[in-house]
């Protein structure tokens, strides 16, 4: 236990890089007596590993990514949330007509004897039919796991293809928008904690923006795909999202340029008091509706504290078709020459879904949920670029202690004590070699960051201690061997 301490709170806990990257031969064969009955050929490795949109971890990202996912998990436990998995595939009509137009890019997977399945297009879908087998009516849980889309990837803006997302939802009949304000906050604490840049978190509501579309004169049958245009606009100037709206989605320029006139509209509270006096938009139920529980959320979320960050607008559509209410999306924001802040892409999403788990129930019945996803590949692109710009040394072993010897043929004494660290919990490793030189050792410590050595030389067994030094300030301290553990 002394070690332990000593090692957390005398010494300072170094950090350091990962040796040289792991370098692979060009070509590789196979086995001459394949399992597969393949026969012997060569492949040559770089056509292996060029299929886009996926990628490999080194042991330095994925010390990088394991401390994005510590403070995303600590944050959902903070907030009560427990945990569950689900399959990586579901049947395929599980899938089927919970995306709209992005159904598109689901990965089908070969039929293997009449089941046809696919792989997993997000976490929410799999959560709603979890609930609806289990007949689950309220619990707030996380999930982190890998979803698959066919997309077209764009890795260094960490877009894949293969990808983690961390999924927090609230499921359960309460009152309105005290979930959903809890969400925002989450998203908040957690873009807050990690310290990547300053972001916005953008709100609107389905109901708003179908009631948009009514009095915009939409007909009720285009409403989702023009949901889908809608949702563009954080990619599109107005004037293409708008030419899409004519030219594919068949709308006339006038109903077109009615939704411009609001879809451009962003704010807070006093934008939507200004919508709930619009003289068109405060007659219709279902806009009226999404503006007063709007207007709920908004006093929650001054409360909470974080409305500096909450922007009102009109424009998020997010084209997913389950989405029933709230909806909210979170953005990084950067500054560029000119000191305006520019939008760098969405790292969260998510909103109401409150029909979603009653497509899975056989009786129809409905569990309202709310929830979010945070992009974990797009917040580590960014992490990993702010790591290389401070060239700040990661480590990526947790190992306290390295049991070093100062002379010649102490192995049998290096594995006893660190056969004796390992059974006390404390984490520590000893070079492969009889007989490895000291400097070699210390050089080791040094390019992995190993804060302590437990030296251990003819002169230390005979008085039965232990030299134990610090590698940043070369300190040293004789240890009695039993205070060690």
């Amino acid at each position: 236990m002394f070690l332990e301490e000593l090692s957390w709170n005398f010494f300072p806990l170094l950090s350091a890089e990962n040796g040289s990257p792991l370098c692979l031969p060009s070509l590789f064969t196979l086995p001459e007596h394949s399992m597969c009955s393949m026969e012997e050929k060569s492949i040559n490795l770089s056509s292996v590993l060029d299929f886009q949109g996926t990628r490999d971890y080194s042991p330095k990202q994925m010390a990088i990514r394991d401390r994005v996912f510590s403070v995303i998990i600590d944050c959902f436990k903070r907030h009560g949330a427990e945990t569950i998995d689900t399959p990586v595939f579901e049947l395929k009509e599980t899938l089927t007509g919970k995306y709209g137009e992005d159904s598109k890019l689901i990965y089908d997977l070969k039929d293997q004897g009449g089941e046809l399945l696919s792989l997993r297009y997000d976490l929410t879908v799999p959560f709603a039919r979890f609930l609806a087998m289990n007949k689950i009516t309220n619990i707030k849980r996380y999930h982190i796991a890998k979803v698959y889309r066919r997309d077209n990837p764009a890795m260094t803006k960490g877009r894949y293809r293969e990808f983690y997302q961390c999924d927090f939802d609230i499921a359960g009949q309460y009152d309105p928008m005290i979930p959903d304000a809890e969400c925002l906050k989450i998203i908040h604490e957690i873009l807050s904690a990690l310290q990547i840049g300053a972001f916005v978190i953008k709100v609107n509501d389905r109901r708003i923006l179908d009631g948009m579309f009514a009095v915009c004169g939409v007909p009720e049958s285009k409403f989702r795909s023009i949901c889908s245009a809608v949702d563009k606009l954080d990619k599109m100037a107005w004037e293409d999202v708008r030419s899409e709206m004519v030219g594919e989605k068949g709308l006339s320029p006038e109903i077109a340029d009615h939704i411009g006139e609001y879809v451009q509209l962003r704010g807070g509270l006093s934008l939507i008091e200004q919508l709930l006096q619009d003289p068109k938009l405060s007659q219709n139920k279902l806009a009226r509706e999404g503006l007063e529980e709007m207007k709920l959320l908004f006093e929650y979320l001054t409360i909470f504290g974080i409305l500096e960050q909450v922007s009102f607008d009109l424009s998020l559509a997010r084209g997913l078709d389950y989405y029933t209410g709230v909806i909210c999306e979170a953005v990084l924001q950067q500054s560029d020459q000119t000191d305006e802040s520019v939008s760098v892409g969405s790292i969260a999403g998510g909103g109401r879904y409150d029909g979603l788990v009653g497509m899975f129930d056989p009786k129809g019945r409905k569990v309202p949920c709310v929830g979010f996803s945070v992009g974990i590949e797009r917040i580590f692109s960014i992490m990993e670029q702010k790591v290389a710009a401070s060239e700040e040394k990661i480590r990526t072993t947790g190992t306290q202690v390295l049991v070093a010897s100062a002379q010649k043929k102490l192995l049998e004494e290096r594995l006893k004590l660190v056969s004796e660290l390992w059974d006390s919990g404390i984490k520590a490793e000893v070079l492969y070699k009889k007989n490895p030189k000291l400097l070699n050792q210390l050089q080791y410590c040094e390019e992995t960051g190993i804060p302590l050595v437990a030296i251990l030389g003819e002169q230390e067994l005979n008085d039965g201690v232990v030299k134990l030094r610090d590698v940043a300030t070369r300190e040293e301290v004789l240890m009695v061997h039993h205070t060690l553990l």
